[in-house]
């Protein structure tokens, strides 16, 4: 089946890595695991633990990446680190709230699945520690972004009317996301159905207009 966005979904993204997304929680929240060289990451530990354990299966996970601070996107954070040992990564500004961290994170690092590199892009808006990872695709195809709630389809994150923080957000991901990565970019909200850059890259000015 090819895929298409929603969840639940799987993607060949060629040399052996392979991208899963699930919708877990009462937000419908996005979770995304990577597997490659016998090695898993999930990125968001959002809800229900039993789903994300299930997807993981016997291989497990190495290590759980969280895009930002809000409690939707780790509710399930603890119980999945508990039964697998796998290490938990944050941003070091939005590492605080969460139940177990153990390692930060700041912008410009690399977190590694199976040999794989995913950069982190710090973006300023959402929460002040959101994060976007960055995965080339092996031998230098296409660059998927996983954006947590900083970028969706029709929009940047909720910024709840303050319009320092939304200038911030629209700066960062126009100049660190846009102005950086081609359009056939695919990127992978926290909520809701993915999307490429080049589908919102016409939208960006009325983003800007509208203030959301």
């Amino acid at each position: 089946m090819t895929y298409d966005g929603t969840a639940p979904g799987t993607r060949d993204l060629g040399g052996g890595l392979t991208l899963r997304k699930v919708s877990v929680g009462p937000m419908d929240n996005n979770a995304y695991l990577l597997s490659a060289g016998g090695e898993q990451l999930l990125i968001d530990a959002a809800n229900d633990a039993a789903t994300l354990l299930d997807l993981a299966g016997p291989a497990g996970l190495a290590t759980v990446v969280t895009t930002h601070q809000h409690q939707d996107h780790w509710f399930a954070l603890d119980e999945v680190v508990k039964a697998t040992g796998a290490a938990s990564l944050a941003h070091e500004a939005d590492a605080g709230p969460l139940p177990v961290v153990t390692r930060t994170l700041r912008d410009g690092d690399t977190v590694t699945v199976g040999g794989h590199e995913l950069e982190v892009i710090h973006v300023v808006g959402h929460t002040p520690g959101s994060i976007v990872l960055a995965l080339p695709e092996p031998g230098g195809g296409r660059v998927h972004l996983f954006t947590g709630d900083s970028l969706f389809p029709g929009g940047v994150g909720n910024t709840r009317g303050v319009k320092e923080n939304f200038a911030s957000l629209i700066e960062d991901v126009e100049r660190r996301l846009f102005d950086r990565f081609p359009d056939d970019t695919w990127f992978y909200p926290g909520h809701g159905k993915d999307s490429t850059l080049g589908a919102e890259r016409p939208h960006l000015p009325e983003w800007r207009r509208r203030g959301w």
